[in-house]
């Protein structure tokens, strides 16, 4: 019987460790957004991000609190919160895909594209991100940028203050990651 029961703890440690080395975490990614327009540059910083990479599918989803977001004004924290993102509807966004063609025994840096779901007030859209994964010695981090353009997530901006927000929004991520333990 003993020998049944130490069998069982083996197998299930190999189980778990198996499971622990398949998938990484980044608990406090960033993500920032740029809005150029010639009244005033919007940018806000968040560092409330989550990710999970798992390695044995190359799938990664992203999730953040909308409301996270820090501005260097509050009136521009409100009026993104309240107005547009209106983040007591539509708390999260969410990016749910995988990263082509990753190789995450390659020491380095790698070019990839992210292929996936972005979703921001309920609103899903399909899109393609390129990405730079980077491995160093285990130590696994992604950062790229993308744009986002305003209509496709239908955020209305009344027209009196159109000429202050861009139409399309510049965006950057940078996470770091840490094997994933339940």
């Amino acid at each position: 019987m003993n020998k049944i029961s130490f069998l069982i703890f083996l197998f299930s440690t190999l189980i778990s460790f198996s499971s622990k080395t398949d998938k990484v975490i980044a608990r406090q990614g960033q993500v920032s957004f740029f809005s150029y327009t010639t009244a005033e540059n919007i940018e806000a910083k968040n560092n409330q991000v989550l990710s999970i990479i798992d390695f044995s599918t190359n799938e990664i989803a992203i999730s953040m609190l909308m409301n996270a977001f820090v501005f260097k004004k509050s009136l521009m924290y409100n009026h993104f919160n309240d107005s547009y993102i209106e983040s007591d509807l539509y708390p999260k966004a969410t990016f749910n895909g995988k990263i082509i063609d990753l190789d995450i025994t390659k020491e380095g840096a790698q070019t990839r594209i992210a292929k996936g779901t972005l979703n921001i007030r309920n609103i899903a859209k399909e899109i393609e991100i390129k990405v730079i994964f980077e491995n160093k010695k285990g130590s696994y981090s992604l950062t790229g940028d993308f744009e986002i353009i305003v209509k496709d997530f239908d955020i209305k901006i009344p027209p009196i203050v159109a000429p202050n927000i861009a139409e399309i929004i510049s965006t950057k991520f940078i996470f770091e990651y840490q094997p994933y333990e339940k």
